[in-house]
């Protein structure tokens, strides 16, 4: 992966943000981390965490632990693999990132960079890779098939997608896949028409109506609302399913 090798090892950036899927992306930032002299096995000093959805208390942990001392007095580092970053977790991190840590590194993936906060993101060096693309491609024929179908089979479409019923309590596992599932949907859907609108409108293959409305800027919005603990995951792609674009 090519993109990986902006990492440099005689130069190392506090804080990296990797835009990929986790089955490519981890096993080459593991051979950097070994190359690195760190032990990614045993390693008191080496945290791995993979999660769906990145929570508050995640994000509590994650800080008391980035304070801690080396046990090796040398490099910390820190690995985070997460489908879903909560808007609370991230605003919990903003410090950890903006003042860094002598000897204290952290490589952070997502599938994509939007997740975070633009005050967040900011902090990091990024890393965009091919990968992300290419996993978009493969998902993007239901999404192609979204965009063509009428308001109330995207509905259905909804309700299917979201098979697990969100309740008012937050049973976590449930809502977490719930967002993931969102939010992964959302970035193909936006991959899709970033590629097709602008040609696509040009030709008159987009409705009229679809035309005056701004929904990049209501995936955003979307996007974030989905990141904020408590939003209604359905309600929220209802609300895709009723202005998107529609191909005739």
């Amino acid at each position: 992966m090519r993109e990986l090798e902006q990492l440099d090892k005689n130069n190392l950036h506090h804080a990296y943000l990797i835009e990929g899927i986790y089955e490519t992306v981890m096993p080459k930032l593991l051979v950097f981390i070994k190359d690195l002299g760190v032990e990614i096995s045993g390693n008191p000093d080496f945290c791995q965490i993979v999660l769906d959805s990145l929570k508050m208390e995640d994000a509590r942990d994650l800080k008391s632990k980035s304070y801690e001392k080396s046990f090796s007095l040398g490099k910390k580092i820190f690995v985070i693999y997460a489908n879903n970053f909560l808007l609370e977790a991230q605003n919990a991190l903003l410090k950890v990132f903006e003042e860094p840590i002598a000897n204290t590194h952290f490589f952070v993936i997502l599938p994509n960079t939007n997740l975070l906060l633009a005050t967040l993101a900011s902090r990091f060096y990024v890393i965009k890779t091919d990968q992300t693309e290419s996993d978009m491609q493969k998902d993007s024929s239901e999404a192609e098939r979204f965009l063509k179908m009428p308001e109330k089979n995207r509905i259905d479409f909804i309700k299917e997608m979201l098979s697990e019923k969100e309740e008012e309590t937050e049973e976590e596992n449930s809502l977490s896949n719930n967002r993931s599932r969102a939010i992964k949907f959302i970035n193909t859907l936006e991959f899709i028409l970033h590629k097709n609108l602008p040609r696509s409108v040009s030709k008159g293959v987009f409705d009229t109506k679809a035309r005056e409305v701004n929904f990049f800027v209501h995936l955003f919005k979307v996007r974030e609302f989905l990141n904020q603990p408590g939003s209604s995951v359905k309600s929220l792609m209802e609300s895709v399913a009723l202005i998107a674009p529609r191909a005739l």
